[in-house]
């Protein structure tokens, strides 16, 4: 698993400067969007029941303000719209990148 070496917010985009110096670029909204928190995805009981998960999908005009590292395995963003639970692992981000 790689680490971030350097993170940078550029205009609306999140830059990430991996350790093996590819990068890789987030635009904010869509970084909200995949966010994998409980709040965002939803989550299941025991019984499979799914909870959570059915608020909105598109976030237009949401940028991220600022981040914070979470051990040594992910990224917790702070979003202008208050949301900051999600918790990107570097594997998940990694992830992210090849679909953009």
């Amino acid at each position: 698993m790689q680490s971030p070496a350097n993170i940078q917010l550029i205009g609306n985009e999140v830059a990430i400067l991996w350790a093996d110096q590819t990068e890789s670029y987030y635009p904010m909204e869509a970084l909200r969007a995949a966010s994998p928190s409980a709040q965002n995805i939803g989550e299941r009981d025991i019984l499979g029941n799914q909870y959570g998960g059915d608020g909105p999908k598109h976030f237009p005009g949401v940028v991220v303000t600022g981040w914070e590292r979470v051990g040594n395995y992910a990224l917790r963003f702070d979003f202008s719209d208050g949301h900051r639970t999600g918790l990107y692992s570097y594997d998940y981000l990694q992830k992210l990148a090849e679909r953009h």
